[in-house]
């Protein structure tokens, strides 16, 4: 009988143990799909369950490994994967009713690439419908309902890779991928208290992925920590010519670092991170303590401030203009009008009547922030500040004014495709998680999972779980 603290353990953990022989892809792939098959519905968690082919997968990683065939250490560990990834046999319905059954004959290449990788996969994780690309006011904007935190199940998971974030904190799956466009994998790794990485844009492979934002969309790990997220990383990165955005192969495939680093580590700490919004007290009281332990550790800490600019209108812009053209026929079919939020039923109106002119004067404004953002980092390795300046918003709250707040790291980040990790830094006074962000150059994604292990190989915070039950 495999218990809740074998489900918790880390990838790193789980793929040790599975390599020695002594825990097997069989029984530990079933454990997970009877704990997500019990408490995936209370969360919902999931848009489905991939038992069968779950099953298949195991079998026959335990018959390699037991011959001696071990692939690495994503070999036998099961995971999640967002709703608008490709996968053939299986529904693919991009959090949204008018496409719940949609179904592909192809892999994205995330999956062909954790197939290759030997992990296995045990269902399709629910999102936010349409990734939230046409705008939405409620958690409940999504034709599985709204996901729920395991932490406090009256409170959300955040962002639209909110089942990925519930299935991890959870221990539903020892990992899952998400997707970021702006805030989606940053967002629920912060309410969840998981570690969520969003790499180098261009990175990772989008093929079989549902478009939102071609020129901002992303596609990362949301793991038990960054080291997870680093192997993860690694095994899904890399060139395909098959997505038009993929960079070359030598810039594409990440390597997970194996030397040390004897320089300290050079961190700025972002002034005003919410701009004229303040964190709550308790998460300004957190974060300073996070960085206290990276300026023990060895980091040197000065504080930086962002350039000043209309970075988020134009990153706002360039997601609107976007997302109106990849659901072009949805919109001028009118079956938008099927999808749940009511913002969203009227956002995508809105985002088609965007001047051309507005769209060319943001992509300019882009280049200037990427040079602009290329020279934040002359004096820095990796900026941090506070992942969300509060805990988890309730499930019933309003999010354009509950959850609404100058984002400008967020937004010069996901513009200018800039590397960043979410890992948990301790707790609101309501006993929710609390994250802090590393932030770095393009390409530099190994600086960002390098804060996050430093941080967290002084800290205990990611070991926490909730009190959910089996």
């Amino acid at each position: 009988m495999i218990g809740e603290e074998i489900l918790y353990q880390s990838v790193t953990e789980l793929g040790q143990q599975i390599r020695e022989k002594k825990l097997s892809p069989v029984d530990l792939t079933k454990a997970y799909l009877e704990r997500s098959e019990k408490l995936g519905p209370r969360l919902n968690a999931y848009a489905t369950l991939t038992r069968d082919l779950a099953l298949k997968q195991a079998g026959e990683a335990e018959k390699e490994i037991d011959a001696g065939k071990y692939r690495g250490p994503l070999h036998g560990i099961p995971y999640a994967a967002k709703d608008l990834l490709a996968v053939p046999g299986y529904p693919t319905t991009w959090g949204a009713k008018p496409f719940a059954n949609q179904k592909f004959d192809f892999a994205a290449r995330v999956i062909e690439k954790l197939n290759e990788a030997g992990a296995i996969l045990i269902g399709k994780a629910a999102m936010i419908e349409l990734a939230g690309g046409m705008g939405y006011r409620f958690a409940s904007a999504s034709a599985t309902g709204p996901a729920k935190n395991p932490w406090n199940t009256g409170c959300w998971t955040c962002g639209s890779s909110s089942g990925s974030g519930a299935i991890v904190a959870g221990a539903l799956a020892a990992f899952a991928i998400g997707t970021e466009t702006w805030g989606s994998i940053i967002c629920p790794s912060a309410f969840c208290g998981i570690a969520g990485l969003r790499p180098t844009f261009g990175r990772v492979s989008r093929y079989g992925a549902m478009a939102l934002s071609y020129s901002m969309d992303k596609i990362g790990p949301m793991a038990r920590s960054a080291e997870d997220c680093e192997i993860i990383l690694q095994a899904i990165s890399g060139y395909d010519r098959r997505d038009k955005g993929s960079l070359p192969n030598e810039q594409a495939q990440f390597a997970k670092t194996t030397t040390g680093n004897s320089r300290p580590l050079r961190l700025g700490v972002v002034k005003k991170p919410f701009g004229d919004f303040n964190p709550g007290a308790d998460v300004k009281r957190q974060f300073d303590e996070a960085v206290a332990v990276m300026r023990r550790a060895g980091a040197t800490v000065a504080e930086v401030e962002l350039p000043e600019g209309p970075f988020e209108t134009a990153a706002g812009v360039i997601i609107s203009v976007e997302g109106a053209a990849a659901f072009r026929e949805l919109i001028e079919s009118g079956r938008i009008s099927e999808i749940n939020d009511p913002l969203g039923k009227v956002g995508a109106y809105v985002s088609t009547t965007i001047p051309g002119d507005d769209f060319l004067r943001a992509m300019q404004i882009r280049s200037v922030f990427q040079l602009k953002a290329d020279d934040l980092f002359g004096n820095f390795d990796v900026i941090t500040s506070p992942s969300l300046p509060m805990g988890a918003s309730t499930l019933d709250t309003n999010l354009e004014t509950g959850l609404s707040f100058p984002d400008p790291v967020g937004g010069l980040g996901n513009l200018c495709g800039l590397p960043a990790i979410s890992v948990p830094c301790g707790f609101t006074d309501q006993k929710l998680p609390i994250g802090i962000q590393f932030v770095g150059r393009v390409l530099e994604d190994e600086k960002v999972l390098r804060a996050a292990k430093l941080f967290q190989q002084n800290t205990q915070w990611h070991k926490k779980h909730p009190p959910l039950g089996a």
